[in-house]
């Protein structure tokens, strides 16, 4: 093999674990976002990554309440969203635990990144007496980091 095929063939090895790098990290920077915090009242928990709160600033005839989706995570379906009966059960209990953490709250914050991409809600976290109900929901295994790539089963 001349050098310049040895040279080619290790630029293209480098190129390609440097690729392979970025798809591995790239989630890591997506962790953390910019997000600003509200007083918004809580209205309901939807499910175990998604709470409504009361959005009095939207202009009539508008619903004066909007869900949040809890950025860069995926909790299990409850009931018949779920795929399969661990799926629901494991649902039914982020949606409690998240319920809990929020009733016993003291300070409640709305933290708003964006609106999502379906519309009707935007993107964010609950903070809960300074903590983070995404960061929660991972600790506790009600939820798995997720951005928007295919989703991982919850069922087995």
């Amino acid at each position: 093999m001349k050098n310049t095929d040895r040279g080619l063939s290790v630029l293209l090895i480098i190129i390609a674990i440097v690729l392979v790098g970025l798809s591995i990290v790239n989630p890591v920077f997506a962790k953390e976002v910019k997000m600003v915090e509200y007083d918004f009242p809580i209205t309901r928990i939807i499910d175990g990554d998604t709470v409504a709160f009361e959005a009095d600033f939207l202009p009539d005839p508008l619903k004066q309440e909007l869900s949040i989706r809890v950025y860069g995570v995926d909790t299990p379906e409850k009931s018949w969203r779920g795929k399969c009966e661990s799926e629901q059960a494991l649902g039914e209990k982020a949606s409690k635990f998240t319920k809990k953490l929020i009733a016993e709250g003291d300070v409640i914050k709305v933290a708003i990144y964006k609106w999502d991409k379906f519309g009707g809600r935007v993107l964010g976290d609950i903070i809960i007496d300074g903590k983070s109900l995404r960061h929660a929901l991972i600790a506790k295994g009600y939820a798995r980091e997720y951005y928007g790539k295919k989703k991982e089963s919850w069922c087995e």
